[in-house]
Order: C-alpha cells, then structure tokens, then sequence
C-alpha cells in the first residue's frame, strides 16, 4: 500500500505508517500542494492522508476512485465531498478530540482579548500612541458572573464551558441538535432554544460542525437578537457566520465585540475592516496548533490508516 501525506505533518505519524510496512510519500512543502501537484501526486498512491487545505471534491474523487481511504488530518471533514465518497466505496476518517483542549483553550483566550480590547491596545504600542492615562478611556469589560452561551455542546464546547465556570463562575447556556446530559449534570448547564441563547447570553461561543443547517446561521438577524453587550465567539468554521453581517453588526454597536479564530474566507484580507475595531481579536486558525495537538492529530490520522490496513473497524471512520 502506497501512502501520499500531502502536507508536513508531524513525524510521530509518519513513523507509525513506515512500522507498519505502508510505503510513504510525504510532501514536505511548507505551502500546500497546487491542485494539479495533488491530483497528479493521488493517482500513484493508494491511500491520501489529507488536511482541510485541500477541497476534496466530487471532481477530484471521480478521478480517483482507485483510492482505499481517506484520512483527514483535522477533525472536521467539511472540505471533503462525503455522499461523493460514499457512492465511490471511498472510506473517510478524521482526528476527533485531538485538538480538544487546544481549541478551547483558544477561544477563552479569544474572549479574554476581546473583553479587554488587547489587540487593539497592543497596536497602539506598536504606533507609538500610548498617551496619557485617561480614566473613561479604552475601557473592557469584566466576565464576573456572565451568561456564556454555547452553540454546540459537544467536547470542545463542554471544555471551553468548563474554563468558563471554573475561572468567573460564569452561567452556561447551550443549545444542540440534542441535549447533553453530561453537561448539565457537570457544569449545571441549561439547554434553550436558539432564539433564547441568542436573547440571553453575554458571551455566544460557536463549537458546532459546519452543515448545511449550521452554515451562514449567525447572520443579520441572529446578530440583532443578541444584546448590545454581547461578545461573539467563533472557533469552528467560518462559514458558519455570516462576515459581512458580524461586520455591520460590530460597526453599528448590534453587539459589543467579536473572536474569530475562524474566517470567511481564510486567509483574511490585511485591508478587512475587522481587523481595526477595538473590540474585535482575530487569529489565523490556530485552534489546534500545539505541539500536543498537532502529534495527537499526526497519531490518529496513521491510526486511521493502519487499522484499515490490518484490516480492523476503522474507529474515527466519518463514511
């Protein structure tokens, strides 16, 4: 079996696949493959060990459906035609629960940026405009005993709700496609309708998978039933706000501030105007990236590929 890692992951990975006898070609590149460099490079191998960078899509697997399985470097998968893959017999897996942790350790700092204006502040060093102390001035927020809102209660929500409540004792709302009994029992979480997470949260943090129900749901009128004071948090998929919206809603005080490790498109524009307001923090989509993460990522994603080799269940199969 003949092994394509169309991306510089970390070598834990790559060392499990060359143990197990899988022969390896890995793209060492520090810019992903064109999608020329890719399809020419899949249709010598056998398996692809892909990232999110790569669009897999129904073109792209009908010139290969010799491939045995695709393993996805990410946890999700939403960059990967799936029904195309399926009516192909092509089995896909991803790396659930690796970046947990991680990602919920960035949108807590995502939301402590944004309640004190950091990035912004930070700038004003870096522009040399300081100024005087000025008591009304530059003025934040504190979490103290918030409502936080969670879209999403799933590991990465649950974990970032944790952090919520341990450090400001703060209220958790969530709201899912199921309730999760888990959390209520927990962190004494309180399931609402998403109208009322909307109403009632201080702080709204985005954990869901991109869908098509989930996809452009934080638009105009999402952002309009939220209060003033409202911070918006998302480190899921960008697509699941809608940006020209979250923008106009930050430009006319509809809420009061935004976290985004995630945009819509990504790489962001230097020139995007939410990169200039002070209640805004942006990062660019490192939710995962830890050296824990990242090795747990490279682990399971050759995991994947090994017990489809040995022929076992597959047990982060997607299809």
């Amino acid at each position: 079996m003949k092994v394509l890692v169309s991306l510089n992951i970390p070598t834990i990975g790559i060392d499990m696949l060359r143990k197990a006898g899988l022969e390896v070609t890995v793209w060492t590149g520090e810019n992903p493959m064109s999608k020329e460099q890719l399809l020419e490079a899949t249709q010598k191998h056998d398996i692809l060990l892909s990232t999110s960078s790569y669009k897999i899509g129904s073109a792209f697997l009908d010139s290969n459906k010799h491939l045995k399985l695709i393993s996805q470097f990410a946890a999700g998968y939403d960059n990967i035609d799936l029904k195309k893959a399926t009516v192909l017999g092509i089995p896909v897996a991803n790396t659930p629960n690796a970046m947990v942790n991680a990602t919920a350790d960035i949108a807590f700092a995502l939301l402590l940026a944004v309640s004190r204006k950091m990035f912004f502040m930070h700038k004003k060093i870096c522009t040399n405009d300081w100024g005087p102390f000025r008591p009304q001035a530059n003025l934040g927020m504190e979490l103290k005993h918030k409502t936080v809102g969670i879209y999403g209660m799933g590991r990465i929500g649950t974990e970032f709700a944790k952090r919520c409540a341990g450090a400001y004792d703060m209220k958790i709302l969530y709201h899912n496609r199921h309730r999760n009994k888990k959390a209520e029992e927990v962190l004494n979480a309180t399931y609402v309708s998403f109208d009322e997470l909307l109403k009632q949260s201080d702080v709204l943090s985005v954990h869901c998978a991109l869908t098509s129900e989930t996809e452009n749901i934080f638009n105009s009128d999402a952002f309009h039933k939220m209060k003033a004071n409202s911070i918006f948090l998302n480190t899921a998929r960008g697509r699941i706000h809608n940006e020209t919206d979250l923008t106009k809603a930050l430009q006319e005080k509809i809420i009061w501030g935004a976290g985004l490790d995630v945009t819509n498109p990504e790489p962001m524009e230097a020139d995007n105007p939410l990169l200039q307001m002070e209640n805004v923090a942006i990062t660019p989509h490192i939710g995962s990236a830890t050296i824990e993460a990242r090795n747990e990522m490279s682990r399971l994603a050759a995991l994947n590929i090994i017990q489809f080799v040995q022929g076992e269940p597959i047990k982060n199969r997607v299809v």
